[in-house]
């Protein structure tokens, strides 16, 4: 097998078993409207911090589960009811602060955009640094969390892909695959590339995802 086609075998594989999307994951359908956006913006927030992707994930559906879906939900939710989701996810570390921060973004989100994040998309007119800036200015939204929100909505924001961030850059690296973003998206195609991109955050994150991969793809 050529090199070309070897890193082909195990992008594909790595799609195959791990290529699930984080949003999906979550429960959420990915679209341009606001409801979706405003659901990966929480995920987000989630995931950025130094706690299991599993457990930000559960985190996130507790949160939906219970109604907040929405800026409006999530900001006319009390903070114990906040609370009480987060900790039913078990996202039991930073559930005080978090509860706090989803409060506070959820009322910055609308007092600024109309709890519309696609005004903010609007505004950063295609400049991914810009849009990461307005994202950042979120309580609990770093540049971490930034990174995450670009990566899981590149598909129905396509002037943003590929988007291919450190984490993801370092889960390639791992599998002998290129350290560059536009050669990795070509492995796989723009519409697989958000999947693939959550694929190779799981390899940076869990080595035994590497090794399932490689032994699918025979390398």
């Amino acid at each position: 097998m050529s090199p070309r086609g070897g890193q082909r075998a195990l992008a594909h594989a790595l799609l195959e078993r791990h290529g699930e999307t984080f949003a999906a994951q979550s429960g959420i359908r990915v679209g341009n409207t606001p409801q979706p956006l405003y659901q990966v913006l929480v995920l987000a927030g989630l995931l950025s911090a130094r706690i299991r992707a599993s457990v930000a994930v559960a985190a996130a559906r507790a949160l939906f589960d219970a109604g907040m879906r929405t800026p409006r939900r999530m900001a006319g939710a009390t903070w114990q009811q906040r609370v009480d989701a987060l900790g039913e996810g078990g996202y039991r570390r930073y559930d005080e602060r978090t509860a706090t921060q989803l409060g506070d973004g959820a009322t910055l989100l609308l007092d600024t955009y109309g709890g519309d994040l696609r005004r903010m998309r609007k505004a950063a007119d295609g400049d991914a640094t810009a849009l990461r800036r307005a994202l950042q200015e979120i309580p609990g939204m770093g540049p971490a969390g930034s990174h995450i929100f670009l990566r899981e909505v590149q598909g129905v924001w396509p002037e943003f892909a590929p988007y291919l961030d450190a984490k993801a850059v370092q889960g390639a690296e791992r599998l002998g695959l290129p350290g560059d973003g536009r050669q990795l998206a070509r492995l796989v195609g723009p519409d697989r590339t958000a999947a693939f991109a959550s694929g190779l955050v799981r390899a940076a994150l869990d080595r035994s995802v590497v090794e399932d991969v490689r032994k699918a793809a025979g390398a």
